[in-house]
Order: C-alpha cells, then structure tokens, then sequence
C-alpha cells in the first residue's frame, strides 16, 4: 500500500466513526463523552478505562480501535488525541477490587471514575457538563449521565476509539513499570495476559501480589502456552 493510499483509507475510517458521533450531535448534543475500557482479560495488574470528549471535525486521521493499531501508532495517536480533547479522564480498579466484585463491576467502577474524571475537566474548562456518555458495550448504573451503549463502539464511534487508545497507553505504561517491581512474569511484553512467558513465571515463583486470584488456576501447575 503507496503512502497515498493510506491516506486516503485512514481519511475514509475517520469519515466512518466520525458520522456516527455528528449523528448524535444533530439531535442537540454538544459535549460526547466515548468510553472505553483495556485490561479485562489479563491475569494481572488493574482494568482502565479511559473517557474522551473530542470537538467536533477534530482531524484525528488514524484513530480506530486500539487492537487493530501497532504499539508505536498508538502512542503517537494518543499524544494527539491528548493535545486535542475538550476533556479526558481515567480510571481503574486493581486486582484486589476485581477479585472481591468481579471483574464486569470493577469495569463498571473504573469506568465511572474515568467519565466523573473527565467531567471535572471539562467543566473546569468550558464549564459545561456533559451531554451524553457513549459506552463500548456496558450499561453502567449509577453512571450520573445521559448514557448510550453501544456494541463495538470502538470500530463505530470516533469518541470511543479514541479512548480506547489512550487507555491501551495508559495501561500498557502501567504494566512496564509493574515488569520493573515484579519481575520474572513478562509484564513488559504481555502486559498481564496469559503467555507461555507469563505461566512460566507462575509456575516458578508463583503469583505476585498483582495478579488476579480469581483469574488464576486453585491448584496444580499453570498452563503452558504455544506463543509468547
């Protein structure tokens, strides 16, 4: 694929997520918040999720599902995304939280931090509150706004993508630097999930104070995987 034809795919995505968010601006909404979250299914360290509130026509060209996007392009993009919110904020839970109320309720939680978060931003900056929270597949309770969820939202929503990838960042950073105080599980390449690497650390020091005994085998040795 030329640099042209990029280009011209990567404007044609943003046109896609992007007409979804002018969609629900057209019925009054001013201030969209996206939320997504990262982190539900590793073995270890916490869950985060991530709230966004862009402008609208922000120009973010490339933003798209964090999955689909190379750990290098999503750190570029969410410096960008950054620079060019209205308002963003995080949250998260740690895995002693996940264990007590399972990991969907944490999820909930941290995700309420992030939108309360973000929130308080954008009221200390514009001072406005927000419109209206678009969720990637959650219904959250309690959640204190209009709310909307929606079914892969971050492959529909610009908002959405766009707090996906900033909240892979985040997390991804946050797991480098818990491979640094616990070492011998691999933390800094899979990030918690459940690698050959990561099982062989288990199976050799057992589980550090990071990770989720709920998400773990109650006895025996740990799995070994094909790949790292």
């Amino acid at each position: 694929m030329t640099k042209q034809e990029r280009l011209e795919k990567e404007k044609e995505r943003y046109r896609s997520l992007e007409a979804f968010d002018t969609g629900l601006r057209a019925n009054g909404i001013r201030f969209l918040a996206g939320v997504d979250e990262v982190g539900r299914g590793p073995l270890a360290g916490p869950v985060t999720c991530a709230c966004v509130v862009l402008p609208a026509d922000s120009g973010l060209l490339g933003v798209d599902d964090s999955k689909k996007l190379t750990d290098r392009r999503r750190r570029i993009l969410s410096e960008r995304i950054l620079e060019t919110a209205l308002a963003y904020g995080f949250g998260e839970q740690p895995p002693e939280v996940i264990d007590r109320i399972n990991i969907l309720e944490a999820t909930k939680a941290a995700m309420r931090e992030a939108v309360r978060e973000a929130d308080e931003m954008l009221r200390a900056r514009t001072g406005q509150s927000l419109d209206l929270v678009v969720i990637d597949a959650v219904h959250v309770e309690g959640l204190g706004f209009p709310q909307r969820a929606v079914v892969r939202g971050d492959s529909t929503s610009l908002s959405v993508a766009a707090a996906s990838v900033i909240a892979k960042v985040h997390r991804d950073d946050e797991m480098i630097a818990l491979a640094e105080k616990f070492p011998g599980y691999g933390f800094e390449k899979n990030k918690g999930y459940g690698t050959r690497a990561h099982y062989e650390g288990l199976n050799r020091q057992g589980p550090s104070p990071v990770h989720r005994r709920t998400f773990l085998r109650s006895r025996g040795s740990y799995p070994r995987t094909s790949s790292d």
